[in-house]
């Protein structure tokens, strides 16, 4: 047995020594790129035949059915990997993948024939096999997929590769596992002509439309995945026919939108937008359109707002909300520390802490002392445990001119709330190479770092770049933070306010709205 780790011996250069001509390659591997063909162009083409299996379910029209809502040209799993996977994008870029995509469909057609499992939750081994016109061969394990990444070409993240390789006659076993694997017509299907039909449609003169849309898929995917329809808010409960809606100027629309995503995708959301910007409101669009969905809703505000958030409740003649019958209850900070009493109306021992589906944090940066004394339970931990962690799942949306004072730690306290205090939940939804925790823990040390510099030195800009990449990510994922400058360059506000003068006027009514 040989061990191949693509840094001081490679997968290809060991490949282009045993495929010999009149051989055979069966392959079980997750994907397959051209560009692993180029790479080994010569040697390939003087095999008899290969057979390729996708360990898991390709070019079937299940998946097809099943992604229908998701934009792709095409974008379905392992299918786009066949013009270049992320790993081969310094190969794409020498934009010679027409040509490559042309020759190879020549050899597909001549010499390949592609199978895929159709089973999702059941997954292959993947193998490489090699067979001389003698009969003997070798046989690669512990390989992904074929790509140039995992033929030690390119660059590939994630932990260290470690191929076996196993000569014959070890490597029988193998090629009578794939044999046994190949024949079953149950579990496998044919896609050879799908395979083929991607690469005519990869070399074929395309539109200029049709290179148009490609380019802008190829630059905003990420976002559109991001944006997918499954946290969309679900325009059918009509909270856009609504008076709130309409009276939102349109960024505040757009922060209702993205509140609604980041809530449905991460079950929380800080609204951090500069003071006069209308947070609350913009939260009020949010809470209607969850209050479409029957969901009950909290409002945890400090009592010098007690009227803020009573006004849209009550069928008074100052509520300008009043036909969209506003629902949710109202109680203070302070009550998370009392067990009885009276608040807002409400006997605070009757109140049922853990059945609500939203709960909106007004001045949320009050919630960042996590540190418990002996034997007490703080405010902090309260709500964590009474509001969020006890009874129903709660989404949590966090309205807060201050997200971030001298210690990052207030702010992933605040975070926290989204996932129950428990980072595991949030390291899986989030795309960080690092756990939350250890993200917050190196801002941290940077910003220690940073406050030691003297004042010509210690400027937002030399911040900013000591910061890692994750934690802009976990910003991104978590908070929406605009400020006045933000608005009236990106936004058009000359039909919305009397003018990018007044937006710092807008808490007052203006034509009806009021932000």
């Amino acid at each position: 047995m040989k061990l191949i780790d693509n840094v001081s011996n490679r997968l290809k250069d060991d490949l282009k020594v045993e495929i010999k001509k009149n051989g055979k390659l069966a392959i079980a591997a997750s994907s397959f790129s051209i560009y692993a063909f180029e790479a080994l162009k010569k040697e390939l083409s003087k095999i008899d035949e290969l057979r390729f299996i996708f360990t898991s379910p390709t070019f079937l029209e299940e998946k097809f059915k099943k992604q229908s809502r998701e934009f792709y040209i095409p974008h379905i799993y392992k299918e786009a990997d066949l013009c270049g996977g992320e790993f081969e994008l310094r190969l794409k870029n020498e934009l010679n993948q027409r040509a490559i995509a042309k020759e190879c469909s020549a050899w597909v057609q001549e010499k390949a024939v592609f199978k895929s499992n159709k089973h999702s939750n059941q997954p292959l081994n993947s193998i490489i096999h090699v067979e001389n016109a003698e009969g003997s061969g070798v046989a690669y394990t512990n390989v992904n997929g074929f790509t140039t990444s995992d033929l030690g070409i390119t660059h590939k993240k994630g932990f260290p590769t470690l191929i076996q390789k196993n000569a014959h006659p070890q490597s029988k076993a193998y090629l009578e596992w794939f044999d046994q694997v190949w024949d079953n017509k149950e579990s496998l299907e044919d896609i050879t002509k799908f395979v083929q039909g991607y690469f005519e449609n990869a070399f074929k003169e395309n539109s200029p439309e049709f290179i148009y849309f490609v380019t802008l898929y190829n630059i905003f995917n990420n976002f559109l995945d991001d944006i997918s329809g499954d946290n969309l808010p679900d325009d059918e409960t009509g909270f856009k026919h609504t008076l709130i809606w309409n009276k939102l100027y349109n960024f505040q629309q757009d922060a209702v939108i993205g509140a609604i995503n980041k809530l449905e995708k991460y079950n929380g959301c800080i609204i951090a937008d500069s003071v006069g910007l209308g947070k609350t409101f913009s939260a009020l669009g949010v809470i209607k359109y969850y209050e479409k969905r029957n969901k009950d809703v909290l409002v945890l505000c400090p009592k010098k707002l007690e009227d803020n958030w009573n006004t849209y409740r009550h069928n008074d003649k100052n509520n300008i909300l009043a036909k969209d019958r506003f629902g949710y209850d109202v109680l203070f900070h302070t009550d998370l520390s009392r067990e009885k009493g009276q608040s807002n109306g409400r006997k605070l021992e009757n109140v049922n802490w853990g059945n609500y589906g939203l709960v909106v944090i007004d001045e949320s940066h009050n919630f960042r002392n996590n540190n418990t004394s002996v034997g007490k339970e703080n405010r902090y931990q309260k709500l964590l445990r009474k509001v969020i962690q006890e009874g129903i799942e709660t989404k949590v949306l966090m309205l807060s001119a201050t997200p971030v004072n001298n210690r990052f730690n207030d702010l992933k306290n605040q975070l926290a709330l989204a996932y129950e205090g428990v980072a595991g939940k949030m390291d899986e939804r989030l795309d960080t190479s690092k756990g939350i925790d250890i993200v917050f823990k190196k801002a941290q040390q940077a910003f220690n770092i940073w406050s030691k510099f003297d004042a010509e030195q210690r400027t937002t800009d030399k911040l900013l770049d000591m910061l890692d990449f994750d934690f802009f990510e976990i910003l991104d994922s978590l908070t929406i933070a605009r400020s006045r400058k933000h608005i009236t360059t990106y936004y058009d506000t000359s039909t919305d306010l009397a003018g990018p003068s007044n937006i710092s006027s807008i808490w007052l009514p203006v034509s009806g709205k009021r932000g």
